[in-house]
C-alpha cells in the first residue's frame, strides 16, 4: 500500500541500525525480522527519518522483537498521536498502537554501531522533525522524504514548509561532497552532485 525504503546498515562487527521500518503487513514484518536474524545481525538502534505513518508501520514490531526504542526528532512526535486517525483516512485500522518515541535525536547527534557512525542532520520542511542520517566514512546519506531523485518532499502536510525545505537542502545537504550517495525514503538512489545539477526544484 505504501512503498517505503527500509534500510538495515551493519559492519564487520554485525552490529546494525534499522532505518524507517515501514512494514505494512505481517509478511513484510517477518521478512525484515528474518533478514536480520538470518544474517546474525545485532540491532542497536531503531531510527526514523521522520514520523509520517508510512515510515513507522513496523516500529512497534521491531521495537518489541529486538528490545529497541524508537529514535527520532521530538518535533515530529505529534505524528504518532495522529497516525491512527491518518490511517482511517486511508481506509484501515492499525492492528496495534504506534510505538512511542523513546529517544529524542537532535541536529548534530552521532549514532554509533560497531565501528560505524551516522550524523543526524535536521532538515525540516517536509515535516518539522525530518532528519537525514549521514555516514561520512561511506560517503552516503539516508534522506527520508527530504530529497529524492529528481524531486523533494511534499510540504503541504502539518508542519511542512516548502521554502524551509529548499533552504535546508541547499545549506545542509548540497554543501556535502558531490559523490555522496543519497538513499531516499522512496524510489531509487541518486547523488548530491546529480541533484545539484539536475533536480528541477533547484534549477534557475
Amino acid at each position: 500500500m505504501f512503498p517505503v525504503n527500509c534500510y538495515v546498515l551493519w559492519d564487520d562487527t554485525l552490529e546494525a541500525v534499522i532505518i524507517d521500518p515501514g512494514c505494512f503487513n505481517n509478511k513484510e514484518k517477518e521478512s525484515l525480522k528474518n533478514f536480520i536474524c538470518g544474517n546474525k545481525l545485532v540491532p542497536k538502534h531503531l531510527l526514523n527519518t521522520h514520523l509520517h505513518l508510512d515510515h513507522i508501520f513496523g516500529d512497534a514490531f521491531i521495537s518489541k522483537e529486538f528490545n529497541l526504542t524508537v529514535e527520532a526528532h521530538q518535533a515530529d512526535e505529534f505524528w504518532i498521536q495522529e497516525a491512527p486517525k491518518q490511517s482511517r483516512m486511508f481506509g484501515f485500522e492499525w492492528e496495534e498502537a504506534p510505538a512511542p518515541l523513546g529517544h529524542y535525536l537532535h541536529d548534530g547527534d552521532v549514532i554509533t554501531f560497531g565501528q560505524t557512525s551516522l550524523e543526524a542532520i535536521h532538515v525540516p520542511g517536509h515535516s518539522p522533525g525530518s532528519l537525514v542520517y549521514y555516514c561520512r566514512s561511506e560517503h552516503c546519506m539516508f534522506s527520508g522524504d527530504v530529497l529524492f531523485q529528481g524531486s523533494i518532499g511534499r510540504a503541504d502536510l502539518a508542519g511542512g514548509n516548502f521554502d524551509e525545505l529548499k533552504e535546508g537542502i541547499c545549506s545542509r545537504l548540497f554543501t556535502l561532497p558531490n559523490q555522496t550517495i543519497v538513499y531516499p525514503g522512496h524510489g531509487a538512489p541518486t547523488t548530491i552532485g546529480i541533484e545539484k545539477a539536475e533536480n528541477p526544484f533547484f534549477r534557475s
